[in-house]
């Protein structure tokens, strides 16, 4: 079959169209609950965190917990195990790779599911098994307990506790830094941050201490780049990549946030943020909230 060049160029520049508003989205005033995950299965320590991976229709919920002191009789690794549900929140697996999981995410890159660890920058002192991880799933999308080493420790990451969130297209980080407004943009070929981002709080209607100590997510969406978590008054609160506020999306009134969700228990996935109530259900529950059309 033949097209004529004029029907060509006319669907190359649809696509291309298509494409350009695909970047660009709106913050809602109040968020649409997209999903909820009841979790099946107690958490080995804190729930961290969560990622999507679009061709096995799979979401992964990192648990995050300090590893033992190394003795004879155990090796420094940590208990914290990584949990996969499927598109409609139901249970598949869990596996022990063997991290104290600070984010995960899926590398679009390497097609891989990452996880970055507590300490990944050695501000309180290198210890064994901190870094950037990729975990081995099955051909179905389960979790595994093997991993593969992608980079150790990074002082470019600053903030022990940070939740990095990655931006694909262009390889960098995002790395929210403790009890600040303060956000560092991070090259992991590079050991010293690239630059930094100073979110207006101020014109948001929040401070430091109301916001998400060490989450930032990153959304790949132009102009709505970055998106942390008003805690103290449930809301969603969008900037851009220069730090400039953009719009507040609220969260449900009645949902049940503690002061645990400023460190724990969040999270962005599937074009969604992730907000944990550890009071909802035998073992807690996971909302998916849109926020941007």
């Amino acid at each position: 079959m033949t097209f004529s060049k004029p029907i060509i160029i006319g669907s190359l520049v649809a696509s291309t169209l298509l494409a350009s508003a695909a970047l660009h989205a709106e913050v809602l005033p109040e968020a649409v609950q997209g999903i909820k995950i009841t979790l099946a299965k107690k958490p080995s320590t804190r729930p961290m965190t969560v990622a999507y991976i679009p061709n096995y229709k799979r979401y992964y919920i990192a648990d995050g917990g300090l590893a033992p002191m190394a003795s004879e009789f155990e090796s420094a690794t940590s208990k914290s195990q990584i949990h996969a549900y499927d598109d409609a929140g139901k249970y598949i697996n869990s596996a022990k790779p063997g991290y104290d999981n600070r984010s995960i995410y899926y590398n679009a890159n390497t097609n891989k599911l990452e996880t970055i660890t507590y300490n990944i920058s050695s501000e309180v002192g290198f210890s064994p098994n901190t870094g950037i991880y990729s975990i081995d799933l099955s051909d179905t999308g389960e979790v595994k307990d093997t991993s593969l080493e992608i980079m150790q420790f990074n002082p470019a990451f600053g903030y022990a506790n940070t939740m990095p969130s990655y931006d694909a297209a262009n390889k960098r980080y995002f790395a929210k830094q403790g009890r600040s407004a303060m956000v560092w943009i991070v090259d992991p070929a590079l050991r010293e941050k690239v630059s930094e981002i100073t979110l207006d709080l101020a014109k948001a209607g929040a401070a430091f201490d109301d916001i998400s100590d060490s989450f930032v997510a990153f959304t790949g969406v132009k102009g709505e780049e970055l998106l942390v978590i008003d805690v103290d008054h449930k809301a969603a609160l969008v900037f851009d990549v220069a730090g400039k506020f953009v719009a507040k999306s609220e969260l449900p009134k009645d949902l049940k946030l503690h002061s645990q969700n400023h460190f724990n228990g969040l999270g962005y996935a599937n074009n969604m943020l992730f907000v944990f109530n550890e009071n909802e259900g035998e073992f807690g529950t996971y909302y998916g909230f849109k926020v941007q059309k």
